[in-house]
């Protein structure tokens, strides 16, 4: 899942070195945290959150395989 989500982001914006994604796990829940540069923020998120909407979509979809609960948190 943290490779998927930093694919996804370092696709999206100018400075794919600032990209980081952190991952904190609850049992049933993963939580993942990721982080840009600033001036990259307007591009992960998008357009009233699109882009960070289909984002999550697509790695709840990813975690529906291992049953498991993904958040996604952009910091």
């Amino acid at each position: 899942m943290k490779q998927l989500i930093e694919l996804i982001a370092k696709s999206l914006v100018d400075n794919p070195d600032m990209v980081i994604v952190n991952e904190k796990d609850d049992g049933k829940t993963i939580i993942y945290e990721l982080s840009v540069a600033d001036d990259d923020m307007g591009k992960v998120i998008g357009k009233q959150g699109r882009i960070a909407k289909a984002m999550r979509t697509v790695v709840k979809a990813a975690a529906a395989r291992e049953y498991k609960k993904v958040i996604v948190e952009i910091i």
